[in-house]
Order: C-alpha cells, then structure tokens, then sequence
C-alpha cells in the first residue's frame, strides 16, 4: 500500500526558510506529475508547485520566486524549498503524487509562519 510521508515543516519567523520534503512513491506506477498542495486555516487546498515526469515545472503566482521544488529519483524524495517566508504562507502541506493508477497524498505537514 502506497503512504506518501511528509516531513520538515515548523515554525519560522518571517523571511526564513523551511524544507519540506515527502517520501514513499517509490512503488507507484506511471507517475505523471508530483508536486505540493497548501491549505490555510480556512481556505481551499490549493497549488504551490508541480513539476511532471517530462521535467516542467508550474509554481502558484504567490511563490514564484521564492520556492522550488525538486524531485530526487535516486532518493525517493520530493522536496520543496521555501525561501522567504511569509504570514500568509503557513498551511498544512500536502505532498500529491498522480499516476495511472489515480492520485495520492500524503497526511500533510504545517508550516507556520510568525511575524
């Protein structure tokens, strides 16, 4: 059974940084894109950043700029780097795999951000 397992988030003060990363898709078959989901307190999940098996790379308007996500084959790691953090940044992140067997996610981890 497929578990996708987030890890890194925290707390940090505005204009820091945090690394999050996610582990677990080696076993998932035909995967098509993997990337990040946010959601605040609040709000709808959204997206933060995708990057597809042919290599393109699609980020939220709101981080361009200031996060970047990258994919470790050899690894099994999905990691997001995130530079200059603001407030409106925290919100639990969500790791997202889709395959053709369907999509995954991951349990989630927070990110708060402090002024």
């Amino acid at each position: 059974q497929v578990q996708l397992v987030e890890s890194g988030g925290g707390l940090v003060q505005a204009g820091g940084s945090l690394n999050v990363s996610c582990t677990g898709f080696r076993s998932i078959f035909r995967i098509n894109a993997m990337g990040w989901y946010r959601q605040g307190p609040g709000e709808q999940r959204e997206l933060v950043a995708l990057i597809r098996t042919g290599g393109s790379i699609n980020y939220a308007d709101s981080v361009k700029g200031r996060f970047t996500i990258s994919r470790d084959n050899a690894k099994n790691l999905l990691s997001l780097q995130m530079n200059g953090l603001l407030p409106e940044d925290t919100a639990v992140y969500y790791c997202y795999v889709n395959s053709g067997w369907g999509d995954y996610w991951g349990q989630g981890t927070q990110v708060t951000v402090s002024l």
